[in-house]
């Protein structure tokens, strides 16, 4: 493949004993959260990487009828694209293409398309502004928990790695997302295959931890509250 498949995140995450997470890169990426979770042409650039987003609107066509032209789908159960920093969206593919991530229309679709394809897909879609919820779904559970998590419990606070406008972090590390601005239908869906085990891709399966114990309330107002962000 095009691209380092090794667990970036080595470098980034520690595991306490009782599962409490510890993020050695805090510091550093909060500082740049509000570099590159914009849609400045230097943030764009950024999260846009090697691929070519001219290219990649050619060779998106079959993505766009589910995933929309910008990637802005019409189905909340279909993740939206827009903005998303490409080395996320080429690792879940690939992902798809080695079933480590299962999705009957997706495990097929990932494995008609090429390693330039991808890089140029990715692109594509990184360049597009990013999408945005409408400010709504504010509550005091959500709050807390998108801002301080859960120590007792293991929940580390999502926007120590997703940023404090849920935009992500750095566009170049897959483990940090843009969240803000997703569906709501599919946040919840995500939430629950992270805890139920039906998922685990994430690095170090740290969603699988940190939403172990979030309770069917939790999630629905996390996603509420992230998909207005």
């Amino acid at each position: 493949m095009w691209f380092n498949l090794t667990f970036l995140g080595e470098d980034i995450y520690m595991w306490h004993s009782k599962n409490i997470i510890t993020c050695l890169a805090v510091s550093i990426l909060f500082s740049a959260t509000t570099v590159f979770a914009s849609d400045a042409p230097d943030a764009i650039k950024l999260r846009v990487g090697k691929g070519n987003p001219v290219k990649g609107k050619a060779s998106s066509q079959l993505c766009q009828g589910c995933h929309g032209v910008v990637g802005l789908s019409v189905e909340d159960l279909i993740p939206n694209l827009a903005g998303q920093y490409s080395i996320y969206l080429a690792k879940q593919v690939h992902n798809f293409q080695t079933f480590e991530r299962k999705h009957q229309i997706m495990n097929a679709m990932a494995q008609t398309i090429s390693d330039e394809e991808l890089l140029d897909v990715s692109a594509y879609y990184a360049s597009q502004r990013q999408m945005k919820g409408n400010g709504k779904g504010e509550s005091d559970i959500a709050k807390n928990l998108f801002l301080k998590g859960d120590a007792a419990r293991g929940v580390l606070a999502c926007v120590t790695c997703h940023g404090e406008n849920a935009k992500g972090k750095a566009p170049d590390v897959f483990t940090f997302p843009v969240i803000g601005g997703q569906h709501k239908a599919y946040l919840v869906a995500q939430l629950k295959n992270w805890r139920a085990g039906e998922r685990m891709n994430s690095e170090g399966n740290v969603m699988n931890k940190i939403t172990k114990s979030l309770t069917d309330t939790e999630i629905e107002s996390l996603a509420d509250y992230i998909s207005g962000m």
